[in-house]
């Protein structure tokens, strides 16, 4: 077995899958003696003790994450800060990121804690909001960092600097700033690039711009993207981060956003092929 030793489970709640799938896991870690710690959503499918989450990250050396996407991002933003590598059970509908199907569970686990995986960095955002020389509130991101209209059908007017230098003013529904995970999300959706998870580099998509000419916009990673409202063009508007956690903005407010220097690790079993997973979810070679 590998040094992995002591194992932290996390779940989506309100599925009847999850149950099965816990189970399994946790009989999994049971038989090979390891030590595992379960959040409080785990522990009610399983009926015992649960400890907090604060507490589970600072005891365990890899993470077991049951869900979809969605419970991997919320979950990758927290255990990204801990170095704690996580492994994905799917039981989303996409699952680009959780890769591990339920009837694989015991096969694929033996394998990866037998030493047989593939360890994979992925980058994540991070983001300040400021009204004037006021913290507003912020956030990190694995997928995108994004600007959106709100309650209300209107264009946001606002100005985009990269590294100080001036980009452009553009008028639209929004714009997504997506990291190469979250390139096959919204980002992709809005008709941004798809892009290798290896890449450093930052995808900017405008949503609906008024000006067609507004393309997406791929850039490197170490430098500092500032989105900022423009004062003339007073719209309910607000910053989201991996569309879970959100800040309410007005004119004159500002976005900015950097690539964060903590990566999320991913563990995969060995026969992980990213290019499998894309036509797979997207559908490609898939005769008409």
């Amino acid at each position: 077995m590998t040094s992995f030793s002591t194992i932290g489970l996390f779940s989506k709640d309100n599925d009847d899958h999850i149950s099965i799938a816990l189970k399994t896991l946790h009989n999994f870690f049971n038989q090979h003696h390891f030590q595992v710690y379960v959040d409080n959503t785990s522990a009610k499918f399983l009926n015992i003790s649960p400890t907090h989450t604060d507490e589970i990250v600072k005891k365990i050396d890899i993470a077991i994450v049951v869900g979809g996407d969605g419970t991997l991002l919320k979950m990758g933003r927290v255990l990204s800060e801990y170095n704690i590598p996580i492994i994905g059970i799917n039981l989303g509908r996409l699952g680009f990121l959780v890769d591990i199907s339920p009837d694989q569970i015991r096969s694929q686990l033996h394998d990866i804690f037998s030493g047989r995986y593939k360890e994979e960095s992925r980058s994540l955002l991070q983001a300040w909001v400021y009204r004037g020389d006021h913290l507003l509130g912020e956030g990190n991101a694995l997928n995108d960092i994004v600007l959106h209209v709100r309650n209300t059908i209107r264009m946001i007017e606002f100005n985009t600097h990269i590294d100080g230098k001036f980009v452009n003013r553009q008028r639209a529904d929004g714009i997504v700033i997506a990291t190469p995970t979250g390139s096959t999300a919204y980002s992709l959706s809005g008709g941004g690039p798809i892009l290798h998870p290896e890449l450093d580099a930052i995808v900017l998509v405008p949503i609906c711009p008024h000006t067609l000419s507004h393309r997406p916009l791929v850039v490197g990673n170490k430098g500092t993207i500032e989105i900022s409202l423009c004062e003339s063009r007073d719209v309910n508007s607000r910053v989201s981060f991996d569309g879970q956690t959100n800040i309410e903005l007005q004119a004159g407010d500002r976005i900015v956003i950097q690539s964060k220097p903590q990566k999320l690790t991913l563990i995969h079993p060995e026969s992980y092929d990213y290019y499998r997973i894309l036509r797979n979810k997207l559908g490609w070679s898939v005769a008409p």
